[in-house]
This record gives C-alpha cells, structure tokens and sequence, in this order.
C-alpha cells in the first residue's frame, strides 16, 4: 500500500510540471496559419523598387541598342573587359552595358565610387568606344 500511495503522490507532483512542458513547447511553435501570415508581412523579394530609374524615357535600356553586328559586339568587348577584372563587386559585374554607334551607357548599381570610375574607365578603355556615359549609382548602406 506504501508503493502505491507513493506513485499517486509522484503522479500529482510530476505530472503538471510534465503536462505544463508539453503545453509551452507546444506553445511556442507557429501555427499554419501564424507561419502564412508572418511570410505575408515579409517584403517581396523582387526589385521594383530599384528599377525605377529605367522608367525613364529618356534613359537608354536593353531595348534601345541595336542588333547591328558593332554595336553587339562592342557592347560584348565592354562586358568582357568589366567582368574579367576580378577585382570589382557582383553588382558591378552585373551593370547594364549599353552600346550604340560607338556610345556605351553604363547603368545600374555598384558598391563604390571607385568601383564606378573603375567600370567607366574599363569602357573607355575598350577599342572602339567614342564616348560613355557613365550613369553607374553609387550603393547606399
């Protein structure tokens, strides 16, 4: 008899200390439906914002370079160049290049006002640029 009013009186002293663990970890955990709202609040990952500045009618894009064979080309010869150099940033390897009669206009972001003049110089650099324009925007932290 001893035995078993020990287990009753165990049972009454672990048993909510058990029963209230269980209850915070379940608690704790997000709900289906708190895990789909918390990603709703989230941003969208897309870049509308940045993308802005190519609203712009004035400001050349992809769509306004020629499919002439030199154009191609020399817009390929100025990737090349900005892309082979190691030394700059994903963001300026990743800047829009646009060639056009001999005009290259740089776009887009990169991390640095040196990484800016660096990209403007690798253009100017590449034979057959007569002029660039360079309208790199310099990263904001």
């Amino acid at each position: 008899m001893q035995l078993r009013t020990k287990l009753v009186a165990l049972s009454f002293l672990v048993g909510p200390a058990i029963l209230g663990a269980q209850a915070a970890s379940e608690s704790s955990a997000p709900t289906a439906k708190e895990r789909k709202e918390s990603k709703s609040d989230a941003p969208a990952a897309d870049n509308t914002g940045r993308n802005v500045r190519d609203r712009d009618k004035a400001a050349p894009t992809a769509d306004d370079q020629t499919n002439a064979k030199q154009d191609r080309e020399l817009a390929a010869a100025v990737r090349k160049a900005v892309v082979d150099d190691k030394s700059l940033s994903t963001s300026a390897h990743n800047v829009k290049i646009v060639s056009r009669a001999g005009m290259v206009t740089l776009r887009g972001p990169v991390n640095s006002s040196e990484e800016k003049q660096k990209v403007g110089d690798l253009a100017t650099a590449v034979a057959g640029v007569n002029d660039v324009k360079n309208n790199l925007e310099v990263k904001t932290k």
